[in-house]
């Protein structure tokens, strides 16, 4: 199992995605003689999960079923153990187009923390580029490391433990784009600058508060950075949902009516007015936006080494 290379069937060690609904799984690493206990009762790795196709329907011991999914990005980003704040799709898929990166792309990032952007970042540059990733925390740097490991990406990623604003990322005039996702961007611009390639290479800072922007900003343009531009990315959900209307009145019963000599005042005659006025509905499906709109996660800064 890979978080690049799809697997047809389910092994002994691999990271497996539980699913019982959009709103509702889970990661489980498949281990012979483990149980997962799910609220449709117990799946059992053995028998239920080793040896079966991902994307299967297991069975669980209440009756009720699951499906097994092979893992992918977007999946560890809605699943992932958190360590700290995260980047979700709709950052991450703005960065990696942004920063112009492929299959062969060198990429420097920091920090890593529970490693979201990572792995779509690895996905994106495989199977011949390099992601340089700097974590300032030992702990989850080396937990990283694991999880790279036991995703079998471990030979697309460098981790490395130590604090990018004093120390840089390790690597001199290689990188095609550079990722910061730190407290203070503009002490690692310097550092940027020198692991980018000699023309052309994209930077990008991710940063909650707007103050952060602008000396983020200040700092690219010191350092000679050009096409320095911020973006926020706002996500909107619509509710989609069946609704029933009447199909409306077009005025022909009051025609049928004027023109047969309706009386109005013969209680007979406004019985059967009520009926034939009665319309039928039509169904149909709508969109309807949530009243509690997700608002800023933070602030995309870009800019371009001349």
């Amino acid at each position: 199992m890979s978080f690049v290379e799809y697997g047809d069937t389910i092994k002994d060690g691999d990271t497996a995605i539980v699913f019982l609904g959009h709103e509702s799984m889970f990661p489980v690493k498949v281990q012979h003689g483990t149980v997962t206990q799910t609220k449709y009762g117990v799946i059992r790795h053995s028998t239920d999960l080793i040896g079966k196709k991902y994307g299967s329907k297991v069975t669980c011991s209440k009756g009720g079923w699951v499906f097994i999914l092979h893992p992918t990005p977007e999946l560890w980003t809605m699943n992932l153990p958190h360590r700290t704040q995260i980047l979700y799709s709709t950052d991450i898929s703005i960065i990696t187009m942004m920063l112009e990166l492929k299959p062969g792309s060198i990429v420097c990032e920091s920090g890593t923390g529970s490693g979201s952007l990572s792995h779509a970042l690895i996905r994106t540059v495989a199977p011949t580029g390099h992601l340089y990733t700097v974590e300032f925390h030992q702990q989850r740097a080396d937990k990283a490391r694991e999880e790279f490991r036991e995703h079998g990406v471990e030979h697309l990623v460098t981790v490395t433990n130590q604090d990018v604003c004093k120390n840089g990322f390790g690597v001199s005039n290689i990188a095609d784009a550079v990722f910061l996702d730190i407290p203070s961007p503009w002490e690692a611009i310097g550092h940027a600058k020198s692991a980018l390639k000699a023309e052309g290479g994209r930077i990008c800072s991710f940063s909650p508060c707007i103050e952060q922007v602008q000396r983020t900003c200040l700092a690219m343009e010191e350092y000679g950075f050009t096409e320095i531009n911020t973006l926020e990315i706002l996500l909107r959900v619509f509710n989609v949902k069946t609704i029933s209307l009447q199909i409306p009145d077009l005025g022909k019963a009051a025609e049928d009516n004027s023109s047969t000599g309706f009386d109005s005042s013969n209680p007979s005659h406004q019985a059967s007015s009520c009926a034939n006025l009665q319309q039928g509905t039509v169904q149909f499906k709508s969109g309807v936006p949530l009243r509690e709109v997700v608002g800023h996660t933070g602030y995309l800064t870009f800019a371009t080494k001349s």
